[in-house]
């Protein structure tokens, strides 16, 4: 079994793309077909209108999808907060060549949304407002066989970049005071740790009922190993400080390539890996081998900087590989 995990980067069509979709997918189809995944979790997926003025469409990922096995797997899709249809941009998407038992998105609700009264704000802020979640978390139940199950969590956590604060940008990426990046930083900072922490909850949920459990957690998780939102969803045993809970621990499997592979996005010339493939115990005795497929990643700040319309996404895709029996 292969479980891989890919940020295609705001997949779309024009008008709203800059580009047209064949050019995008002369270059991700090949990708896609390469990862030769039985699931595979897929992030920044829009959305374009249907027939129906309140209705959307995957047609994009659908146009990506043709001629290759992916097009006939089960899917999963998150929605909009509004309900029944995905949203304009960044939707989550599961695709299985295993039958889908059930999924759910997860967005407060394990944890509700903290409330903060920005200080810099301009006009000041008289009354806290509540900080929500950019994006939810897809979790998906599989059916591998007649006995074995796995979880799957697509995530995509919030960006470390300032989140807007009322009264203190000019443009933009132009703000007018360093307090006031500070402070939209420090909410970025809080949307980011959230997710994960709700996150850990609900691993921690299908924890209880099962410790032995297949669990996945796979996508854009915009931080590295030891940073916050890592430690909070890894919830390791050096950072419990319990070996009762090191079971609980779900485990980066990059760490079994070596450092000089261990990429999947470059920023100012700077090998980041924001992308991760978390894994159970159970499931960890399946595990056989990564594949990190950063041979053709290009330096994500040049690209925007230089390059007319890039195609690619500045995400390397990965995957991870098992063996059932």
């Amino acid at each position: 079994m292969r479980i891989a995990t890919f940020n295609l980067e705001s997949l779309d069509m024009p008008p709203r793309a800059a580009m047209p979709i064949e050019d995008r997918i002369a270059v991700l189809r090949p990708q896609l077909k390469r990862l030769a995944a039985d699931v595979i979790c897929l992030q920044e997926i829009n959305a374009q209108p249907a027939k129906s003025a309140s209705s959307r469409k995957l047609a994009a990922l659908d146009l990506l999808l043709e001629d290759t096995p992916y097009a006939n797997y089960e899917r999963a899709v998150t929605t909009s907060t509004s309900g029944g249809r995905p949203a304009d941009v960044h939707n989550l998407v599961v695709l299985s060549r295993f039958p889908i038992m059930e999924s759910c998105q997860i967005r407060h609700s394990f944890v509700e949304a903290p409330a903060y009264r920005c200080v810099t704000a301009v006009p000041a802020e008289t009354e806290a407002q509540p900080v929500v979640w950019d994006r939810p978390v897809l979790q998906t139940t599989i059916r591998l066989d007649e006995v074995k199950t796995l979880h799957i969590f697509n995530a995509h956590l919030r960006a470390p970049l300032a989140a807007p604060v009322a009264g203190q940008k000019e443009a933009p990426f132009v703000w007018k005071s360093a307090q006031g990046w500070a402070e939209g930083y420090f909410l970025a900072t809080m949307k980011r740790a959230g997710q994960a922490l709700e996150l850990r909850l609900a691993v921690d949920r299908i924890f209880d009922a099962d410790p032995d459990a297949l669990i996945a957690v796979c996508g854009d998780l915009n931080a590295e190993d030891r940073e916050a939102p890592l430690r909070i969803a890894i919830a390791a045993e050096e950072d419990t400080g319990s070996g009762k809970l090191a079971r609980r621990m779900i485990i980066p499997l990059e760490r079994s390539v070596s450092k000089d592979r261990r990429f999947s996005v470059v920023h100012h010339g700077r090998p980041l890996m924001l992308d991760h493939i978390l894994v159970s115990h159970t499931l960890l005795g399946l595990f056989r081998h990564l594949e990190i497929h950063n041979e053709a990643l290009a330096d994500e700040v040049v690209g925007y900087a230089k390059v007319d319309k890039p195609p690619n996404s500045y995400h390397a895709p990965m995957v991870a590989e098992f063996l059932l029996d």
